[in-house]
């Protein structure tokens, strides 16, 4: 585990970029993975790495793999990676806590595995691991990757890791942001990419979203210390005319309410069981996650649910550590 001060990287930081160098000098083959349902920041990292590599060594063969999520088909795409790929290959995996959240199980197969992310380490996996806590982001970190080993960037490769760290921090909402997040996106904002069309593309929503949002507004419930909670059962889903990956788009709608401290939204899956995701505006709620097959940040995490009553044990958590706050 590696924790940084931005301030003046430490010589352990020094050292651990220089082997991850010196490890993308070793293969002519590098392929990158990302997390399993995709975010700006899984994406950005992951091919802005990409970019970053193939700008820097054009020698090499470098891919990236992973499902092709729809709404994000903006930022980028994924390559064709074929098994004998891996023969002889660097492996990366970027943003992603632990292994069962790895998309594609073949990052196994490589010759060398390493782990770059910023969640909690609470799954060591790999052969050399940077986990940095308190970094906003995994863009943030392949941007520092970049800067603290001198690699050229240019406007792909910073509109990539800039929409990342944007959509990792809520636009600067979020308390991970910190002077050296400023100075890193300062830093790509200096090249060459359509800042205001991204920045359009990250704002724009479908109606379906939008018919949604107020969906989520008229049944969210909201107890007395602001605990609250929505459930999103396949019957509205499917009235809605949107998919699991769209609901990710409301899931900041309730703490933009004053009264709401920390909430849950709660989708149903297909086989009936319940995708949780779990948001707080100061209290942690990444324990709550970890009781229930998940984990992340301690203000953003997911989680399993495969009841009903499950449900209801996860809210009354929630209810637990935002009542126990405000006594």
């Amino acid at each position: 585990l590696v924790r940084k001060s931005y301030a003046s990287p430490p010589s352990i930081i020094r050292r651990r970029l220089s082997k991850i160098i010196e490890k993308i000098h070793e293969y002519d083959t590098i392929i990158i993975h990302r997390h399993k349902r995709p975010d700006p920041d899984a994406i950005g990292s992951q091919v802005g790495l990409q970019k970053l590599l193939q700008k820097n060594f054009p020698e090499k063969t470098i891919k990236v793999t992973g499902f092709e999520e729809p709404n994000l088909a903006w930022m980028a795409g994924m390559d064709v990676v074929a098994d004998q790929d891996y023969q002889g290959a660097l492996v990366i995996v970027t943003d992603t806590a632990n292994t069962a959240r790895v998309d594609d199980d073949r990052y196994t197969q490589g010759d060398f595995l390493i782990k770059i992310d910023h969640h909690p380490n609470e799954e060591p996996y790999g052969d050399l691991l940077w986990v940095n806590t308190e970094a906003s982001s995994c863009s943030e970190m392949i941007t520092e990757l970049a800067i603290q080993s001198q690699l050229e960037l240019d406007g792909e490769i910073a509109r990539l890791l800039y929409a990342g760290i944007v959509g990792d921090t809520g636009r600067f909402l979020y308390p991970a942001t910190s002077s050296r997040t400023f100075e890193i996106v300062a830093r790509l904002r200096q090249e060459d990419f359509d800042f205001a069309r991204m920045s359009r593309q990250m704002d724009t929503i479908d109606f379906k979203i939008a018919k949604l949002t107020g969906y989520v507004y008229d049944n969210l419930e909201v107890d007395e210390h602001g605990a609250a909670r929505v459930i999103l059962t396949q019957d509205i889903l499917e009235k809605y005319g949107v998919t699991d990956a769209d609901t990710s788009f409301i899931v900041g709608a309730p703490g933009r309410i004053g009264v709401v401290q920390s909430w849950g939204i709660f989708v149903e899956q297909t086989d009936g069981n319940y995708r949780v995701r779990l948001r707080s505006k100061y209290l942690p709620i990444n324990e709550i996650a970890k009781r229930h097959d998940g984990g992340g940040h301690p203000l953003a995490s997911g989680a399993n649910s495969y009841s009903l009553s499950e449900n209801e044990q996860i809210y009354q958590e929630i209810q637990e550590v935002v009542r126990n706050a405000s006594k």
